[in-house]
């Protein structure tokens, strides 16, 4: 069962610090109010703070966190972290920094008895393959090295329990606390997926990876990063934290890289560790040839230091060709033998919204896919091209509101370029019109009039659903595995596999 994240507050743990040891090494400016207090947790949303909580009171790029101090105090904060002192709060004890992102991390660290160095840390980052490469190192090491941990975009999985993810990669507290359960619930390895944004604010300071794995860089969140080098510069930082004379951890430090991507070079600057790299095209350490792809899996020849293996894999598509190779990649740097590893890659099972079958009594092909750039529009739809029976691809697709605005012509020319039939619908809207994201998407067409705007996300399903045949494949591109969708002053329940497979069975009962 998933549960909400709101109940991550109720994992159980021992940890209980006073406040004087756990300022100790900690370079606090001022604090003002009892050290002799003991400190419970470390918490920045107020909705989560439970008695005894240190809360972290930051400005954020929409909101501030100190006009949640009196939130965070009736729930149970006794301390507050924050940049200015206020004088009016009396019960509680300040500490005030000017830099409060960075003694966050310090605080999260200490309190969490620096849980990353007790696991064999994997870090994954890159635009699209992040979700299924981190299940597939789960996976694999959770069946041949211990317990695996995972934080990422769908869930979070602490010991055996499994929570709804709200953000792939939560904050520095978060992830710090989490990696402790893992600790206490008798975890030997964690993987996380490493966004971009998560590295440029420090969410993952101090936190000690073994492994760095970088999938790919292609056109996303330039709506933050404002140009690609910068986009590629954040997700570097994660490399560059790769520290070989680390004497906390016997694992040796390893980056782990896509070579036929062109970004993997400059990611790789001033990394330290040694490299091992992966590919299809370019030589590589770790080499996949004599691709063969069916409905039901794909089969490669792997060369690993001079020999080849066969490795099959269920899942489907060239592009998860890297995502297997890249996981691999994680395995042999554990001192895995690759066959032991191979045989465990051929009992995966796919992962939640990713080129998922909707099963249905029409008989009709339907794939949910959690797309939403070009590059990966692009990838599940060549995949999906190799499984039609000589009929047409529909794609029913939209953009998120609030994100990068560049590349909403570009999922259509993605789509459109693979698919017979595009239906432009909304993503998750959020505090933008609808219509207008519909607009911006449907401008990068070059024959629009074979095309279709519906904005309503039901009706656009329902729409390709009436149209197609048992020889059409239909792809509903763009949340995947989520169960909801946002809008500006609302957020419904709608999963797009529930919807497809609601919509056939009302159908088929019609007929």
């Amino acid at each position: 069962m998933i549960h909400g994240i709101t109940e991550i507050k109720k994992l159980q743990h021992t940890d209980i610090m006073k406040l004087k040891k756990l300022l100790k090494e900690i370079p606090v400016q001022l604090v003002k109010g009892s050290k002799e207090i003991e400190i419970t947790g470390i918490c920045i949303n107020s909705k989560l703070v439970a008695p005894g909580n240190l809360f972290i009171a930051k400005k954020g790029r929409t909101s501030d966190g100190s006009q949640y101090i009196p939130e965070a105090i009736s729930a149970g904060a006794t301390c507050i972290l924050s940049d200015m002192y206020d004088p009016s709060l009396k019960e509680v004890t300040q500490l005030i920094h000017p830099d409060v992102t960075a003694i966050e991390a310090l605080l999260a660290t200490h309190f969490y008895q620096f849980a990353s160095r007790q696991l064999f840390m994997v870090g994954i980052t890159g635009t699209n393959g992040k979700t299924t490469t981190s299940f597939l190192v789960r996976h694999l090491l959770d069946g041949l090295c211990g317990t695996c941990g995972l934080i990422g975009t769908i869930e979070y999985i602490i010991g055996q329990q499994r929570y709804q993810a709200t953000r792939t990669t939560p904050d520095v507290s978060m992830n710090h606390k989490m990696l402790r359960e893992m600790v206490l619930q008798d975890c030997k390895n964690a993987v996380m997926e490493v966004t971009s944004h998560a590295l440029d604010q420090g969410r993952v300071s101090h936190v000690e990876f073994d492994v760095a794995v970088f999938t790919n860089l292609t056109v996303d969140h330039l709506d933050y990063h404002l140009t690609m080098d910068n986009y590629c510069s954040a997700k570097n930082q994660l490399f560059r934290s790769l520290d070989p004379r680390s004497i906390h951890k016997p694992f040796k430090k390893a980056a782990i890289v896509n070579v036929d991507s062109p970004w993997h070079k400059p990611m790789l600057e001033g990394c330290k560790a040694s490299i091992l790299t992966y590919g299809v095209e370019q030589p590589a350490d770790v080499k996949a040839s004599d691709i063969e792809m069916g409905g039901h899996g794909t089969t490669f020849k792997l060369t690993y230091e001079n020999k080849t293996h066969i490795c099959k894999s269920p899942l489907i598509g060239r592009y998860n060709v890297y995502n297997v190779l890249a996981a691999v990649s994680v395995a042999l740097s554990r001192q895995i033998p690759v066959e032991t590893i191979l045989e465990r890659v051929s009992t995966f099972v796919s992962v939640p919204g990713r080129l998922e079958p909707v099963p249905n009594a029409l008989g009709l092909q339907i794939y949910v896919d959690f797309a939403h750039s070009d590059d990966a529009l692009t990838n599940v739809l060549d995949c999906l091209q190799e499984l039609k029976k000589g009929g047409r691809i529909i794609t029913v697709f939209g953009c998120g509101g609030d994100r990068d605005q560049t590349k909403r012509p570009l999922m259509a020319r993605a789509a459109e370029e693979l698919s017979d039939m595009c239906i432009v619908t909304s993503d998750n809207p959020r505090s933008e019109d609808p219509a207008k994201i519909v607009q911006q998407v449907f401008s990068g067409f070059k024959q629009g009039h074979k095309h279709i705007i519906e904005i309503d996300r039901y009706a656009a399903i329902e729409k390709a659903i009436n149209i197609a045949t048992a020889q059409d494949v239909i792809l509903i591109a763009g949340k995947g595995h989520e169960p909801y969708q946002i809008f500006a002053h609302k957020i419904i329940e709608f999963d797009d596999r529930k919807v497809a497979a609601q919509i056939c069975k009302s159908k088929q009962a019609l007929s």
